[in-house]
């Protein structure tokens, strides 16, 4: 590999893990002021102006607790739990296309860590093996309220993944590639999955919020039930990856709504603007996340307007209502591709 091609992919992943971070951080901020305004509340307004120092003072806090882990746990899983968690969140932005290329000295950067030609299926790979880093917390535990939200979470992110997976179908066959950065490329213009796939869209709308353990699926924290789930004994930084990592979660599953439903970095008539490559890049990265915030504004807004699920009517459900119009939406656009019905 080329020394300056390598200096740009270090940088830029370690660029991903600090935006995650960073990102991270400040979601927890704002959404502690939309529900405030939601609820016509104040909300935080001590640290620094607009209380933006109010996730650096969470941080300090959560390094500064005492270190607590029973005595009765299994001490080495109590301690990979939370780091399995944190670990794949992050791990699932190496494929997403953040934007287009960049030409520098004759050269051309991808704002893409890793354009795997398998990105759909690595994805849905790291998500699922971050099941293990809430199940092996709540069990290692050995606390029953923890153990029961570990089972929770497990069951209906497994239940809820089945959905996805053939909810992404559609768009796989429309496409032709498991590649995102091939799929964000076939939706340039106003050629966007939402609108050929909405059915789809729809579904796997529905289990992001299963799979982030969101309201109104928050049945693995359920605090009027289990205290306070899988993650009732811990504290300290190892609360802080849990919670980051459902943060992170949301905003990488906001970006991945983004990339394979309404086009990624690409917008309608952008060819159009006359703008330079690298300007037109930088433009379209920021589109982008203007993308992903508005998808991480809505899931925030969900949590303080709906209320939470039964379990079994969360279980009903993914198995009785998503799993059933999944199969059916992939079988329509199966058929529908097979005759030719999408160039």
């Amino acid at each position: 590999m080329d020394l300056s091609l390598l200096i740009f992919k270090t940088s830029f992943a370690l660029g991903i893990v600090g935006l995650c971070l960073t990102v991270a951080m400040y979601e927890t901020w704002f959404e502690r002021k939309f529900a405030a305004w939601l609820q016509d509340r104040i909300g935080p307004n001590r640290a620094g102006p607009f209380a933006l120092l109010q996730p650096m003072a969470d941080g300090i806090k959560l390094f500064f607790k005492e270190e607590m882990i029973p005595g009765i746990s299994n001490r080495f899983l109590f301690v990979l739990g939370p780091s399995i968690a944190m670990t794949m969140a992050l791990m699932t932005g190496a494929v997403i296309p953040w934007g287009n290329t960049i030409i520098w000295n004759g050269k051309e950067y991808s704002l893409q860590l890793a354009d795997l030609n398998i990105a759909v299926l690595y994805s849905f790979g790291v998500v699922s093996l971050g099941v293990y880093g809430v199940m092996i917390g709540g069990w290692a535990s050995n606390n029953k309220y923890s153990l029961l939200g570990a089972i929770r979470a497990s069951s209906q992110m497994i239940s809820y993944e089945i959905a996805m997976g053939l909810a992404i179908v559609g768009v796989v066959m429309m496409t032709g590639s498991l590649s995102l950065k091939d799929i964000v490329n076939h939706q340039a213009g106003w050629h966007w999955n939402v609108f050929t796939q909405p059915i789809g869209f729809l579904i796997f709308l529905v289990c992001v919020f299963a799979e982030c353990n969101r309201h109104p699926f928050d049945l693995a924290e359920c605090e009027a039930e289990l205290i306070g789930g899988y993650h009732t004994e811990y504290s300290s930084m190892k609360l802080g990856f849990y919670l980051f990592a459902e943060y992170i979660h949301m905003f990488i599953s906001s970006a991945m709504i983004a990339t394979m439903f309404f086009g990624g970095y690409t917008f309608p008539y952008m060819e159009k603007l006359g703008l330079s490559h690298n300007a037109l890049t930088l433009l379209g990265t920021g589109v982008f996340f203007l993308k992903t915030g508005f998808f991480v504004v809505f899931i925030m807004w969900i949590r303080w307007t709906l209320p939470r699920f039964r379990y079994d009517q969360l279980m009903n459900l993914g198995w009785k209502k998503l799993f059933p119009l999944a199969l059916l939406n992939m079988a329509v656009v199966a058929v529908i591709v097979v005759i030719g019905g999408w160039k």
